[in-house]
């Protein structure tokens, strides 16, 4: 990793760990990182803050390994984004970088991979199937309650799009750290309250929210309420105030549920 100058003050050293965050994230998104709003973690400053000081990274990348898997990204994503670190913060260059999985020294790799695994197996021995910070169920239990509907359908000789819709709720892409938390669970809130009879209400992913609801005459009035509801909470707070646009769309639920997993982990 890069050589950084060992004495510095406490201002040169956070615009530091800014610019070596700054630059991660735009290799990352170059090299195919597929959801910008959804990026920064808290695993991400520890990192900068140790490639900055000269520290071990193993507790840093272990934690990063971690966070990729409770967030959904696969293992490939994940140490694609360890290459872009590695192309930032291994050479000297300013201009543009090349996130070469296979330039990443094998003891990163193994340390990040772990981590992730570490991660992936807790979440399989004891799957919650709520979110902690936000209370909405995860993404894992709205494939299962998907499950249960497209098998409802296929009982009624009809299709899933017909009988039930399927809405995301997103935060502005603009929106990263401690103001996208705070929103989120500002937005759970709302959704909880107006979907209040039997809809499932799901967190995909940092900023995105899933309503799956029957279709019914009420369904479109209920979710300009939930927008309304959304966007004056957001505005009466000043630290939210720049969170962006709150948009709801609907989204075509496919013809089965193969394909409406692999939707989910497009959204």
């Amino acid at each position: 990793m890069r050589d950084w100058p060992l004495r510095c003050d406490a201002s040169a050293v956070r615009t530091l760990e800014r610019a070596v965050r700054s630059r991660w994230r735009t290799a990352s998104l170059a090299a195919g990182w597929p959801f910008p709003s959804d990026w920064e973690v808290s695993a991400v400053e520890a990192v900068c803050a140790a490639v900055v000081a000269g520290d071990d990274l193993s507790d840093p990348l272990a934690e990063l390994g971690a966070s990729r898997a409770e967030s959904g990204v696969g293992l490939s994503g994940t140490l694609q984004d360890l290459a872009a670190l590695h192309a930032v913060a291994g050479g000297d260059s300013d201009g543009l970088v090349s996130a070469d999985p296979d330039a990443v020294p094998a003891s990163l790799i193994r340390i990040t991979a772990l981590g992730w695994a570490d991660a992936v197996s807790g979440m399989a021995v004891g799957r919650e199937v709520e979110d902690p910070l936000t209370g909405l169920n995860t993404a894992a239990y709205l494939r299962t309650r998907l499950h249960e509907v497209y098998r409802e359908a296929s009982s009624r000789d009809s299709t899933a799009d017909e009988d039930y819709a399927l809405i995301t709720v997103m935060l502005g892409v603009s929106t990263d750290g401690y103001p996208r938390m705070v929103a989120m669970v500002l937005i759970a809130d709302v959704l909880r309250a107006v979907f209040d009879a039997g809809e499932t209400t799901a967190l995909l992913r940092a900023a995105t929210a899933a309503i799956l609801a029957p279709r019914t005459p009420q369904l479109r009035s209920r979710c300009q309420q939930a927008q309304w509801m959304i966007e004056n909470r957001l505005a009466a707070d000043p630290a939210l105030r720049d969170c962006g646009q709150i948009r709801f769309q609907e989204e075509t639920l496919p013809g089965d549920h193969a394909e409406v997993c692999r939707l989910l982990a497009a959204l």
